[in-house]
């Protein structure tokens, strides 16, 4: 009997496809990280029906439970390793040398499976090699394990070269096709930012490795620490985790771990893709010695380090040298004076440089792997140049805090307020609750209750309030409550204060590089209600001042039309 391809059609004696038939290429990963990157590189076969594409788990990793999710979900033909083992391929692609992939048959490509090579794995292969460049796995046998090594940069020739000189005979460099993706994302950043509610906030990415020298196993609380020091109307915070630390922790327990962060606004991306259009959307990244911050750096954001040293990360290595000529977020120093004076320090091209000694080929590296892969294949690649597909607009789920504790300062007629999550140290003014949605606790304990007016009902049978009758009731219901708000639009709310007038709140927008820009109208209401507590007399026009954004705001007796606003 002949061997069978895997798929149902028969392959010839010598493990290749009988003549005519389409061209078998198998994607071998062995974890989450390596099938995402192995998904980056489909764009050189788009479109070519000769192609049959075919992915299996690698076994032996203790993340590959993710990896075979993964692929589930993209729809993906899978493959029982078994039976990929007994049968052959045009081509076999891979992201990890390890893994027994020497039992595969076909020929054998390795792809990029991060950046630069910056990290050593301890426990696993070669101790002094870096993880991806190891002879242990890249010449078993002191035979190359892949007849093609694509490399992302000159310099890793010359690495893997004095490692291993087998191996670095099959070795070419092509470029870094998640990179491509990333740069060919860059035009989409506003729409990204619009996804994320980011708004003009500065928004700041932690990136954390997996392993014990990971950010997220040495400094835990940082999102949360940095959640309760940063107003939420100055900036917005994401948190990128490498997919093997999910793998470990399980997306529950990881998602509950950070339960109090992500209820206070916390961007929690997934961690395929929508990683890339974070950093895109970033505007400046804290980073552990994780080579996701190379990506950042290559397009020329502020990296703050975050990494407390160790036995990972390689000396020499481009992480390194990122790391090393990048200000720290130390643990000594308070949190926000130390962000914004690395904010305040960044030097336009620094992190470029860095990066440009992990990425070569930057434009061309989907054109490049395709020749060399369908150089593989004995055949024409397809007319139409391989380009990268753009990164989609991230939906991960981004929660807006339903009470803060607020902070006010009137100088003249500004009113300079900041917003915390309720957990935040330091003293505050009042603490505002958007009620229906705040907890109870808080709405008892809240100086200003507000609500949205924009809720959409579609029951048959509806009673709905009026401004001056829910904002009556609120302060009937709450003792406690000295003002109580509806927001009608981004640029008018209706107040009451104790003293019983209803005020009409008219918010201007801000002006700024062409741009209009727009805050919370939340946060304009605690500044009003500071403002009223001292000054009641109306008409009034004031300043507030909002993540250090001005936004002009007159304060006059609702009218009639106002006062009846149904909710």
């Amino acid at each position: 009997m002949g061997e069978h391809s895997g798929d149902g059609r028969r392959a010839t004696g010598d493990g290749r496809r009988a003549t005519g038939g389409p061209r078998s290429v198998l994607l071998a990963a062995r974890s989450a990280t390596a099938l995402h990157r192995l998904l980056d590189t489909l764009p050189v076969f788009a479109g070519d029906d000769r192609i049959d594409r075919i992915f299996t788990l690698v076994p032996g990793s203790d993340f590959g439970v993710d990896a075979l999710a993964a692929i589930e979900h993209a729809g993906a033909r899978t493959l029982p390793w078994a039976e990929a083992c007994r049968s052959s391929f045009d081509l076999i692609l891979a992201a990890s040398p390890k893994g027994e992939l020497g039992l595969l048959h076909g020929t054998r490509v390795l792809l990029p499976h991060g950046a630069g090579f910056n990290k050593t794995v301890r426990g696993e292969g070669s101790s002094d090699s870096a993880s991806g460049l190891d002879p242990a796995y890249l010449t078993p046998g002191d035979r190359a394990l892949a007849a093609f090594h694509a490399l992302a940069h000159p310099s890793q020739i010359g690495r893997l070269a004095a490692l291993s000189p087998v191996a670095a005979e099959h070795a070419a460099v092509v470029g870094d096709p998640t990179l491509e993706r990333i740069l060919a994302s860059r035009t989409h950043r506003d729409r990204y930012r619009e996804a994320l509610g980011t708004g003009a906030r500065t928004l700041i990415a932690l990136t954390s490795t997996w392993g014990p020298e990971s950010l997220l196993r040495r400094r835990p609380t940082l999102a949360a620490d940095l959640q309760a020091q940063l107003p939420v109307d100055g900036y917005q915070l994401a948190l990128i985790v490498h997919p093997n630390e999910r793998s470990r922790l399980g997306a529950f327990n990881l998602t509950e771990s950070l339960a109090p962060a992500l209820d206070a606004g916390l961007i929690l991306p997934r961690p395929y893709q929508e990683w890339a259009a974070v950093l895109i959307a970033a505007d400046a990244v804290v980073t552990d010695h994780g080579s996701t911050a190379l990506y950042a750096a290559a397009l020329d954001r502020p990296l703050i380090g975050a990494y407390d040293g160790g036995d990972e990360l390689i000396p020499g290595s481009p992480m390194d040298d990122l790391l090393a000529r990048s200000p720290r977020l130390r643990r000594s120093h308070p949190l926000r004076a130390g962000l914004e004076a690395a904010l305040a320090a960044h030097r336009p091209g620094v992190a470029r440089d860095c990066a440009g000694s992990a990425f070569a080929e930057q434009g061309r590296a989907l054109e490049r792997l395709q020749q060399e892969l369908y150089r593989l294949l004995g055949t024409a690649p397809p007319a139409v140049t391989a380009t990268a597909r753009p990164l989609p607009v991230p939906t991960a789920p981004v929660r807006t805090p339903s009470a803060f504790a607020v902070r006010t300062r009137i100088e003249s007629d500004r009113i300079l307020t900041e917003r915390f999550p309720v957990h935040a140290d330091g003293p505050g003014h009042h603490l505002a609750a958007e009620h229906g949605v705040a907890g109870e606790p808080h709405a008892r304990s809240a100086g200003i209750l507000y609500r949205r007016a924009d809720r959409s009902a579609s029951a048959p049978h509806l009673s709905a309030w009026t401004a001056t009758g829910w904002t009556a009731h609120i302060l009937d219901e709450y003792p406690g409550c000295g003002t109580a708000a509806v927001i009608v639009s981004p640029s008018l709310c209706v107040a009451r204060t104790r003293a019983g007038s209803l005020v009409s709140v008219r918010i201007d927008p801000c002006r700024e590089d062409g741009r209009i820009v727009s805050t919370d109208p939340s946060a304009v209401l605690c500044a009003v209600h500071a403002w009223l507590s001292e000054r009641p007399a109306l008409p009034a026009t004031v300043i507030c001042s909002i993540g250090n954004r001005d936004f002009p705001t007159r304060l006059r007796p609702a009218t009639v039309d106002e006062a009846e606003h149904t909710l």
